[in-house]
């Protein structure tokens, strides 16, 4: 069995469906209360017609979730790591410490590993690495 392993159907899920409690009021009395011409305006333009989105919006298709956090992970990282790197060269040709063209460097590198471990589906800990490279590059940038 694939998945994590606190992800186990909780008990009141298992037992079946749960018929639905009516209210005190009756039937009539719903009816009288969901009248449009009683009703609030309150701003909406729902009309209840479909506005034409994609249905896979609204389903949260886990296979579409997975792909896009993937490219998510992977955009992210390179485009940190290309930043990272370009900022480590102009800071290396200036008057900066060595030191901070070398923390950008390693930062850069850091998003890098987190590009390659997010297209592999790894992405929480891609995400946690694009953190910590972020986080060497300002810090090295406060030696600045």
């Amino acid at each position: 069995m694939s998945g994590r392993a606190d992800s186990e159907t909780p008990p009141e899920a298992a037992q079946g469906p749960v018929e639905p409690v009516q209210d005190a009021e009756g039937p009539e009395d719903a009816e009288d209360a969901q009248d449009p011409e009683d009703a609030e305006d309150d701003g909406s333009t729902d009309d209840g017609e479909d506005d034409g989105q994609d249905d896979a919006e609204d389903d949260g298709d886990p296979l579409e979730e997975a792909r896009r956090a993937r490219w998510t992970a992977a955009g992210t990282g390179g485009l940190l790591a290309a930043v990272g790197t370009a900022a480590s060269v102009l800071r290396a040709a200036g008057t900066a410490p060595a030191l901070v063209p070398a923390a950008y460097a390693l930062g850069a590198a850091v998003c890098a590993g987190a590009a390659v471990l997010g297209s592999r589906g790894r992405t929480r800990r891609a995400l946690w690495l694009l953190v910590g490279g972020v986080t060497v590059m300002a810090l090295g940038d406060q030696f600045d």
